[in-house]
């Protein structure tokens, strides 16, 4: 990558977890080429090749039932929302609607999105945000399962980790708990996997690392590999919860979009995530008793690094030395192409630690 005096730079961002094997990716730019050639819109009123060949794919991968495609994180999440909300209402009645979060997790700037949020500073300048949301703290099961009960939940809904909330990785048995929970009160178990998903953990998803299998996800950012595409992925028990009107997206399901994402999701093989993880485990070797490191956080290619000096002040220090990176909350946060050679994300990790240090 460069800019425009014609400096350098590592990106170890990739747009915020998009750009998931690289910029201008060879494979993924003659995949959206082609199908530009064919075939550049024709609505989710009906079928086309590439749309149909992702859902199958996702689903053979996964083991969901169904899936519905939007444009964007947010827009999975308000369809995840939905499915949760018309299930529990056509199973239990219309007062089973709440949605139960977790506190620092982010699901998106839409008004529902932003109440199931929980972060209150993302709240402040537009209320009245959309009800029927409560917050639970990450690693509380009780306090899950109170709130859930008291609230008549139609779903909980949680990020294995949370990126936006500063790279915090859920403990297994609180991930397994909610799920067991879920199970047992058909309550619908949502898995935000809008950062997390599409090889970024070294799972295919992330809720893949803790055995557990949700009802619905959602999934974007790498899925499109830059392209805006965002998924509802749904599990037996609420596949035909939706009808046709129901919901829906003029964009959803782009065929240009969906045959970049087709050449994507193809390359996450076990070989491949396998390397996602050993990469990641490289990052966390070099990086761990570094001078100015105080803890690592993360799984995979998603990493949070906790540091002496202020978040802000080591990206500045990386970027000018050649090396995007990103923050969350008090972290530099490190969101690399998942493709990136060796001895670039080494060189990138060298620069990381001597901002650190300094």
């Amino acid at each position: 990558m460069y800019d425009e005096t014609g400096k350098e730079y590592i990106d170890m961002g990739s747009g915020i977890g998009v750009t998931a094997f690289g910029i201008a990716d060879d494979e993924w730019k003659a995949a959206v080429t082609a199908q530009l050639d064919s075939l550049q819109h024709m609505s989710n009123l009906y079928y086309t090749e590439p749309c149909a060949l992702l859902a199958e794919e996702l689903c053979a991968r996964t083991g969901f039932k169904k899936v519905f495609f939007g444009n964007s994180g947010a827009e999975a999440n308000e369809g995840a929302i939905k499915v949760a909300r018309k299930y529990a209402a056509e199973k239990k009645g219309a007062d089973h609607f709440t949605i139960v979060t977790l506190w620092n997790s982010f699901h998106g700037r839409t008004l529902t999105t932003l109440a199931a949020t929980g972060q209150e500073h993302y709240h402040e300048l537009f209320q009245p945000l959309t009800p029927g949301f409560v917050h639970a703290h990450a690693g509380d099961l009780d306090e899950v399962k109170k709130l859930a009960l008291e609230n008549k939940a139609a779903a909980v809904m949680i990020e294995c980790i949370q990126g936006e909330g500063g790279v915090l990785t859920m403990e297994p048995g609180f991930v397994k708990g909610v799920a067991e929970f879920c199970a047992a009160e058909d309550i619908l178990l949502i898995v935000d996997e809008v950062q997390t998903g599409n090889g970024r953990t070294g799972a295919l998803y992330s809720y893949m690392n803790y055995g557990v299998m949700p009802d619905v996800v959602s999934t974007a950012k790498g899925l499109g590999g830059g392209l805006p595409l965002g998924a509802v992925l749904i599990g037996e028990k609420a596949e035909n919860v939706l009808g046709p009107g129901d919901h829906g997206s003029t964009f959803g399901g782009n065929p240009v979009c969906c045959a970049g994402a087709l050449s994507v999701l193809r390359r996450l093989d076990d070989a491949f995530l396998a390397e996602v993880r050993r990469k990641g485990e490289l990052v966390r070797a070099a990086l761990r008793d570094a001078p100015g490191v105080e803890s690592i956080s993360g799984m995979g290619l998603m990493i949070g690094i906790k540091t002496v000096k202020s978040a802000s002040e080591v990206v500045a220090e990386c970027n000018q030395n050649g090396v995007l990176c990103l923050t969350a909350k008090d972290k530099v946060r490190l969101l690399p192409a998942l493709n990136i050679p060796e001895d670039v994300l080494m060189k990138a990790v060298g620069i990381i630690k001597a901002a650190c240090a300094e």
